[in-house]
């Protein structure tokens, strides 16, 4: 099991950007099309921009056209947390870092091959590291 990390709510305010804080804290959306992270084509890793635990490999993002950056497969399964999330009277399940609780996006069974899986993420949520 990963060691959490925990904060107060003021710790985060104090580490994040107003933006990130109210996505990843408050559960907010960015709005689509925003995200700077969805346009990159490089190689590398999108770590949680809270904690900084690894996330995803630019090698399983997918153009989804949603607007926001999508993945097939997180790079490693424990490095995230699913939730189911019934707000806004939709069912959808909802994807936290598993160290920190920060809220990234939502998971949905319409994405790419091979997994079919559609991890939409919050850009503001990563924080990208190019391939060295």
């Amino acid at each position: 099991m990963m060691e959490k990390i925990r904060k107060t709510e003021e710790e985060w305010k104090k580490i994040l950007t107003p933006e990130q804080y109210r996505v990843m804290r408050q559960k907010e959306t960015e709005p689509a099309f925003s995200c700077i992270v969805e346009k990159l084509k490089v190689g590398g890793i999108y770590h949680c921009a809270a904690c900084d635990l690894p996330l995803f490999r630019s090698e399983a993002k997918f153009e989804s056209g949603t607007g926001w950056p999508s993945y097939y497969e997180p790079i490693d399964p424990k490095n995230i947390e699913e939730r189911f999330d019934d707000s806004f009277g939709m069912h959808r399940v909802e994807v936290i870092c598993a160290r920190c609780e920060s809220h990234l996006g939502h998971v949905f069974d319409d994405g790419s091959p091979p997994t079919g899986k559609r991890y939409c993420i919050n850009s503001v949520s990563l924080k990208f590291k190019p391939d060295k």
